[in-house]
């Protein structure tokens, strides 16, 4: 398991980390997902081989924020 952690903007409240939250968990290969709209970080454990930082990229930015580069 590896552990990354985004910079996320577009969270204002504990609703967006939840939405951030789920579609992280829906991710195959991701075991757990965290989200803080006030530092507008999201950390992700997951399997490097099964989910890598385009699809977690992918799947935050699909849920409608941004992942800063």
């Amino acid at each position: 398991m590896e552990q990354t952690t985004l910079e996320v903007t577009g969270m204002s409240c504990n609703g967006c980390e939840q939405t951030v939250v789920e579609a992280l968990e829906g991710l195959e290969g991701v075991s757990e997902a965290t989200a803080d709209h006030e530092s507008n970080e999201v950390r992700v454990e997951h399997d490097p081989a099964l989910a890598d930082a385009a699809a977690i990229g992918g799947a935050i930015e699909g849920a409608g924020y941004t992942v800063s580069a």
